[in-house]
C-alpha cells in the first residue's frame, strides 16, 4: 500500500469546514492541517474536526504535497497561485476565479509547472448524471434549472457565477467543449449587489441548444437538468441524485390507439448512493497520484468560467450578445 498522501485545506468556512471532515476520514490522505484568516474560525475548526489550524499560508504549503482550496472566489487566484508556484497540486473550488486574467495565469502556472490543477464543478459526481452516462447521445436541447432561497453567502459574485455555473459546466462537458456561438440572457439584482437570477439561452457550434435559469430568491430549492436527444429524453433531479430516461418503445405504431404508457418506455436513472464530495475528493487523490487524470481540469474550469462571464456580460447589454470568448 503506497504512503498517505499529505494534504491541507485552506479556507474551512461553510464549504471548506466539509472539505476537513471528508478529508479527515479519507484513509489514503494524511490532512495534515488548514489554514484559515480568521483566527476565532480556526480555534472552532480546530476543536471541530480534531486537526491543526496553521497561523500562515506558506508555513502550510511546506507541510503538504496537496491542498484543496476553498476561500472567496476574489481570493482564489492568489491562493491559487501562491501554491502552484510551490509545486502543490491543487483542488480549487468553483468558480476557478472572478476574472478570466485570472483563470489564465492559473492555468499557466499549473502546466509550466506540471502541477496538478482540478476544479471543484462537483455536480460532475451527481449520481443521476453517472446513471444518465450510458444513455447520453448528443442532446440536441439542454433545459437547466437551479433556484435556492436567499441566504447572504455567495452573494460576493452573481448568481450565475454563484449557481448557474454548475450547469454551464454540465452543459459544456455534455456538448463536447464545443463553443458557445451565440448567448442571450436576461437578469436582476433584487435583493444582493449582483444578479440574484438570471436566464440564459445559448447556442453552440455542434448545433445544440440550451435554455438554463439560476435563481437564489427562491422559495424552493431546485436543481433539474432535461436533455433531448433523437431517442429520448433524460430527466435528472440533481437535487434528489437520480432521473428517468424516456423514450418510445420499441415496435411502436402511431397508426394505432394506444395510452401514453403503451407507446413511451420510462427507464429509471439510479447510480448507487456515493457523497459527491468524498468521490471529488477521491478523484483530485488519485489524479496528484497519477492514477487519472483530473475529472475537471483547469482549462475545464477556465471554459465554464467564460461562459458564465459571458452570460453575465449579455445580461448587462440587454440585448443579443457577441459570441462568447474562447
Amino acid at each position: 500500500m503506497s504512503a498517505r498522501l499529505p494534504i491541507g485545506v485552506v479556507g474551512v468556512g461553510a464549504l471548506g469546514i466539509h472539505h476537513a471532515r471528508h478529508l479527515a476520514r479519507i484513509d489514503e490522505v494524511e490532512l495534515v492541517g488548514f489554514y484559515d484568516i480568521s483566527r476565532r474560525r480556526t480555534r472552532e475548526v480546530e476543536a471541530a474536526v480534531g486537526v491543526r489550524g496553521f497561523a500562515d499560508l506558506n508555513t502550510l504549503l511546506h507541510r503538504v504535497s496537496a491542498v484543496t482550496i476553498a476561500v472567496p472566489t476574489v481570493s482564489h487566484a492568489e491562493v491559487g497561485l501562491a501554491a502552484l508556484a510551490r509545486g502543490v497540486p491543487v483542488l480549487l473550488e468553483k468558480p476557478l476565479a472572478a476574472t478570466l486574467g485570472e483563470a489564465d495565469a492559473l492555468v499557466a502556472a499549473a502546466s509550466h509547472g506540471g502541477v496538478q490543477l482540478q476544479v471543484g464543478h462537483i455536480e460532475r459526481f451527481n449520481p443521476a448524471l453517472r446513471a444518465a452516462e450510458r444513455y447520453l447521445d448528443r442532446p440536441g436541447f439542454i433545459e437547466g434549472r437551479r433556484l435556492a432561497p436567499f441566504q447572504v453567502r455567495g452573494t460576493d459574485v452573481p448568481v450565475v457565477l454563484d449557481l448557474m455555473i454548475h450547469d454551464l459546466d454540465l452543459i459544456l462537458h455534455l456538448t463536447g467543449g464545443s463553443e458557445a456561438v451565440d448567448v442571450r440572457a436576461v437578469g436582476e439584482a433584487v435583493l444582493s449587489p449582483h444578479l440574484d437570477l438570471a436566464h440564459a439561452r445559448v447556442e453552440f457550434g455542434c448545433g445544440a441548444v440550451a435554455s438554463v435559469t439560476a435563481s437564489r430568491i427562491a422559495r424552493d430549492r431546485v436543481r433539474r437538468l432535461r436533455l433531448y436527444q433523437a431517442d429520448g429524453c433524460l430527466s435528472l433531479d440533481l437535487a434528489a441524485g437520480h432521473g428517468e430516461f424516456l423514450r418510445l418503445r420499441e415496435g411502436w405504431n402511431f397508426a394505432e390507439p394506444a395510452c401514453q404508457e403503451d407507446l413511451i418506455e420510462r427507464i429509471p436513472l439510479e447510480a448507487p448512493r456515493a457523497d459527491a464530495l468524498s468521490l471529488e475528493l477521491l478523484s483530485f487523490i488519485h489524479a496528484v497520484r497519477g492514477d487519472r487524470e483530473a475529472v475537471v481540469s483547469g482549462e475545464e474550469g477556465r471554459a465554464a468560467l467564460a461562459l458564465a462571464l459571458e452570460v453575465s456580460a449579455a445580461v448587462a447589454r440587454g440585448a443579443r450578445a457577441v459570441p462568447a470568448a474562447s
